[in-house]
């Protein structure tokens, strides 16, 4: 996954993009330091979708709501617009039905708030082309057979999904050690901050 100062860099990004006050549901929320952080900066109402029993602990020690669920299979139930905010922070890449889950964001969130591992960045690359082996890096630390991505994307790549599905590009941040990339993010951006709507 991220390293840990992209990852925070980017939770703090995500806080600056959410309203005060507002609704959120964070879908894998792991242990529940992205929400946490937003009920105690932005006095958001949060709530969150985990698969993990042991994340899950970990949320209710911290008094945050947490339902126990995987995402493809949690959303039909939400009415439409119940959140003003869903959050996939670091993990749309595990998503099995993508398109289901960014349908069913769109119809119960106003905005969504994606945030990803650029599999395009130049380290990555270069591991794959010189070493000739799947990549292992500060930003994806498991290798090939014990990692839990399931999908392994591009800012190009989610851009060109956004616009072939009709979603709206609203907000786009890149991240890499540290500070935010200006210059040909698919390159040099280690993570990728996305607002959406439809």
């Amino acid at each position: 996954m991220a390293s840990n100062k992209n990852l925070l860099l980017s939770h703090f990004k995500i806080a600056d993009i959410i309203t005060e006050k507002s609704k959120i549901l964070d879908l894998g929320c792991g242990n529940g330091d992205l929400m946490q952080y937003l009920e105690q900066t932005k006095k958001v109402n949060a709530q969150g979708v985990e698969i993990s029993e042991d994340a899950i602990y970990k949320c209710v020690e911290k008094g945050l709501c947490v339902l126990h669920s995987d995402i493809d299979n949690s959303l039909d139930s939400y009415p439409d617009n119940s959140f003003d905010f869903v959050i996939l922070s670091q993990s749309m890449q595990q998503v099995k039905k993508i398109n289901e889950v960014f349908k069913q964001c769109t119809r119960i969130g106003k905005k969504i708030i994606v945030s990803f591992p650029n599999f395009a960045h130049i380290a990555l690359r270069s591991m794959l082309f010189f070493k000739g082996m799947a990549p292992v890096a500060k930003a994806l630390p498991n290798k090939w057979n014990d990692t839990p991505n399931i999908r392994f994307l591009s800012i190009k790549d989610f851009e060109k999904f956004c616009n072939d599905n009709g979603y709206k590009i609203l907000e786009k941040y890149f991240i890499s050690n540290s500070k935010y990339v200006h210059i040909m993010p698919n390159l040099f951006a280690q993570q990728a901050v996305f607002v959406i709507t439809k």
